[in-house]
């Protein structure tokens, strides 16, 4: 039967016996700390795909986070920890999202083993606990379980009568760790700067402008020994602590980078400092010794490097925090609490209770007062309301509510009370979802990544080979007099002019901003597209939707509203119509098809009553995808389809018809021929309106420069009513087309070098949408339509499609912007830093300079990326109507 409905939406299957039961999969979200650029991520993410048991690792330099799909019966989360920190990294387990029904608890009293034995021996002795995992260190439980069974509620209630009440449970904070790592990042680093300003203030004032002021510069010349003086001892006493204490993140970093033979930022940082530092504390060693050597020194140099460094650091980190502002306004729409109702067997309320929103299981029923947020997904079973969607699927005007009406939650009660059946609770939730894919999105890398990571193989090294190759020049252009002495200033000699050369281009490089170039610009792109109810699933959809130039479009429910409606009835023979249409609505209530749910409805209708609306018993039934439905009902064989369907199964079609055909097919209404017992019986006219912004979105398009097609499995009479009304030339239509059909066409338009967005909403069209360069799904269609896109328009608006466009365009725009300022400073930096422009101009740039254009240059790259947020939607649309998942 699987094997069936994969074949019947257009693909190919069969069933391998031998890899059932045997391959798994789960994936888990990892804090990585530690990385410092691109060389970091790389190496960590070999490092990761290497491991028995991971079938893929993503590393993300700006989340500061790692995504792993592993097989856990080969390896586990505790394996992946101790690799990251083989590597050099630490790592703090943030998610596993292998069950959909997992809850991590935090248990108070628990300090021995025997402890964790007695309550997981209680939990397991509960029906629908699957399996149980226990950190004492962290006194954190992890519970895996069938959520239709049992609940986090159940646990608690076991875990606090367990032990004579000497344990105490509640929800662990999930991302707790996340959010106070990236707190504590950022306080350390505040920190960090603050302190190395304490010591590098006087150094600097030392070494720079108490030297020009008579009575201090006397003071500071005082001989201590020979010819070490009382300024030099200051400087050297200052500095030491902000490299070798404040600054010691970074040796560290360089450490651990080479002992496992990579370079990183780090490493340029190290070695940069550490010349000045070490060859200042030659100098006044030799000046404390000799009663001739007059020492000059660096120390301000490496001091101030480090500091500069810091705040650029700092900076850095407050900027990356902003770009992912949009997964916390997401996940803030969900409520903190819920009322919880107890309903007696008469269906009585015997007790509210107010609960945390964590704690809510399966089918509780729960309480929605006028302005409070919908707590879970759930079915209303009393009560009726106006509720607003527009934060979850952009319908800007509420939604009425009633008995048996699904909600969603995280949507806002306006006006009524309402009892709602918990339904999806947890991780299933809808709001979960679209977190967990925007999540998901800012991990993916885009394809141009690559060019970074290329770069950063060889960046550390080749920058490291020029600054020795720098000083090198300078100090034997110095020794063989090939530039005049008085290019060299007073307070130095040759070698000491040419180590700052050498220094300042060891520091003024910059790997970081090429690293953040790509992945910041995708993550600031990614959240303003779930903010304006675009959910684009990760780089690759970005960069490819900024290339298309064709959309090929479904019909049914994507240019039209969707809602078809039966407009009219035309029987060829004589029949009571109630009767002819218990007969087709028994065929229709079997399938999915939203013309099939029309003509139930319509039937219902014709009743004229909602009592008794059991359709009588329909034997045989089968679904001809494309095509139409057939079964047998009272003994009657009923087939209701197109006429492609009819002429397949020996039915033929009276001149009558034919004409019925052609009249409603020419006002872009869809034709379904209803047959009874190989005889033709009837025409059912039915229409689904056409969105009002479909022509205005075609337009658009057709002035970018971008093909539009219609491929639907509509009759081509329909379908060219249709097309006339968008303004889509019959030569770009395609009609009667099955859902292989349709990813047959993509795959032709691809090999005549087109670069395809698909636009579909149904089972359908999951082949095509797969097929396309970029596969868009209506928000309001089938959850496959949905998994098998790129990019989801939870608004089913139309004019998303040019948004989404023009969104990918913005933000490739800003990454090569990115790049550009990137390899620019780079590449102009390295040069100036080396002493290019000195001999013509005796600019030369001063290590500490150059380390404060590299905190910079990162930076810059931020902020770059984050004026996406200020992105708005192109002039031409009509944006009046249009609202987004998070109201800024």
């Amino acid at each position: 039967m699987i094997r069936e409905t994969i074949e019947d939406v257009g693909f190919q299957a069969k069933l391998i016996e031998e890899e059932m039961n045997q391959k798994s999969s789960q994936v888990c979200r990892i804090q990585v700390n530690g990385m410092t650029c691109t060389s970091c991520s790389t190496t960590l993410e070999s490092a990761l795909q290497v491991i028995p048991g991971v079938q893929k690792a993503r590393v993300a330099l700006a989340t500061q986070e790692a995504e792993i799909c592993y097989d856990p019966k080969i390896v586990d989360c505790n394996q992946l920890l101790e690799v990251i920190g083989n590597t050099g990294f630490g790592g703090i387990l943030i998610s596993t999202g292998g069950d959909s029904s997992r809850i991590l608890l935090i248990v108070d009293g628990v300090n021995t083993e025997n402890c964790i034995k007695l309550i997981k021996n209680s939990l397991l002795a509960l029906q629908g606990v699957q399996e149980i995992d226990f950190d004492l260190q962290l006194k954190k439980l992890s519970i895996s379980y069938t959520a239709d069974v049992t609940g986090p509620r159940d646990f608690i209630h076991v875990i606090e009568s367990t032990g004579s009440g000497c344990y105490k449970a509640s929800i662990f904070p999930e991302g707790r760790e996340r959010e106070e790592h990236r707190h504590q990042e950022i306080r350390q680093y505040h920190r960090a700067f603050y302190w190395s300003l304490v010591f590098t203030v006087p150094v600097f004032f030392t070494s720079m402008v108490f030297m020009y002021i008579p009575g201090l510069k006397n003071v500071l010349e005082t001989k201590v020994a020979n010819m070490l003086t009382v300024g030099q001892v200051l400087r050297w006493a200052l500095s030491t602590p902000v490299l070798f204490i404040i600054g010691r993140k970074f040796y560290i970093g360089a450490y651990i980078a080479l002992s496992h033979g990579y370079a990183n930022m780090d490493v340029l940082i190290a070695l940069g400092t550490n010349a000045a530092y070490f060859y200042s504390v030659y100098s006044v060693l030799r000046a404390a010794t000799s009663p001739t050597f007059k020492a000059s020194d660096f120390f301000e140099t490496s001091s101030m490097l480090i500091s500069f460094i810091l705040l650029g650091k700092y900076l850095e980190v407050l900027a990356r925090v902003k770009t992912s502002e949009a997964i916390a306004k997401l996940m803030d729409l969900a409520p903190k609490t819920a009322t919880l109702l107890t309903i007696d067997d008469k269906g009585k309320v015997e007790n509210e209770e107010e609960v945390d929103c964590r704690l809510i299981q399966k089918n509780d029923v729960i309480k929605t007062i006028p302005g409070s947020k919908v707590a879970c997904d759930g079915l209303v079973v009393w009560g009726q309301s106006h509720i607003n969607e527009s934060m979850i699927t952009g319908e800007s005007s509420p939604v009425t509510k009633k008995t048996g009406d699904m909600v969603i939650g995280g949507t806002l009660n306006e006006n009524g009370v309402l009892h709602i059946k918990a339904t999806k609770v947890g991780s299933e939730t809808a709001l979960s979802q679209i977190v967990r894919l925007v999540e998901s999105a800012q991990m993916a890398k885009a394809p141009v990544q690559r060019f970074a990571d290329h770069i950063s193989k060889y960046f550390v090294p080749l920058v490291i080979a020029l600054s020795f190759c720098t000083w090198a020049s300078w100090f034997l252009a110095g020794m063989f007099n090939s530039y005049p002495r008085s290019w060299i200033p007073s307070s130095m000699d040759s070698f000491e002019l040419a180590l700052q050369f050498g220094i300042s281009v060891m520091v003024v490089a910059c790997p970081c901003a090429l690293g953040l170039a790509t992945p910041t610009a995708v993550m600031v792109g990614t959240g303003v597209g779930a903010s304006l109810g675009i959910l684009i699933k990760g780089g690759q959809a970005l960069e490819r939707a900024q290339e298309v130039n064709c959309i090929v479009f479904d019909k049914t429910g994507t240019l039209t509203i969707g809602k078809p409606m039966v407009v009219n009835t035309r029987l060829f023979k004589t029949m009571v119509p109630q009767e002819f249409y218990e007969l087709i609505a028994a065929a229709e209530v079997n399938s999915d098809h939203s013309l099939a749910k029309a003509i139930v409805e319509y039937a219902k209708k014709l009743r004229g009553s909602e009592e008794n609306l059991a359709w009588p018993e329909a034997s045989d039934f089968e679904s001809i995808t494309g095509h139409g439905v057939r079964a047998i009902i009272c003994n009657k064989e009923v087939i209701l389809g197109n006429k492609v369907l009819m002429m397949e199964q020996g039915i033929p079609i009276p001149v009558e018809a034919e004409e019925a055909l052609a009249e409603t097919e020419g006002q872009a209404q869809t034709s379904i021929l209803v047959s009874i017992d190989k005889e033709l019986i009837g025409v059912l006219s039915v229409s689904d309106p056409l969105k009002p912004e479909a022509p205005e979105v075609v337009s658009i398009l057709k002035s970018m420069n971008v093909e539009s097609m219609i491929v639907t499995g509509d009759n081509w009479g329909t379908a060219n009513a249709i097309a006339k009304q968008v303004g889509i030339e019959r030569k770009y239509v395609v009609a009667e087309a099955k859902p292989a059909q349709k990813a047959e066409k993509v795959k032709e338009l691809q090999d005549l070098g087109k670069v395809v967005a698909m636009v579909g909403d149904g089972v359908n069209d999951s082949p095509a949408l797969v097929a396309a360069d970029v596969g868009m799904a209506i928000g309001a269609g089938t959850d496959i339509a949905i998994e098998a896109a790129d990019i989801v328009l939870m608004k089913s608006s139309l004019k998303d499609v040019i948004t989404a466009i023009d969104l990918s365009k913005k933000t490739f725009q800003r990454i090569h912007l990115n790049y550009f300022w990137a390899l620019g400073y780079n590449l102009l930096g390295i040069p100036i830093a080396a002493g290019v422009l000195f001999p013509s101009t005796h600019f030369r740039l001063p290590p500490w300079i150059a380390g404060a254009a590299m905190a910079a240059s990162s930076v810059s790259v931020v902020c770059s990326s984050l004026l996406l947020k200020n992105y708005r939607k192109p002039k031409k649309l009509n944006t009046h109507d249009l609202q987004g998942i998070i109201v800024e």
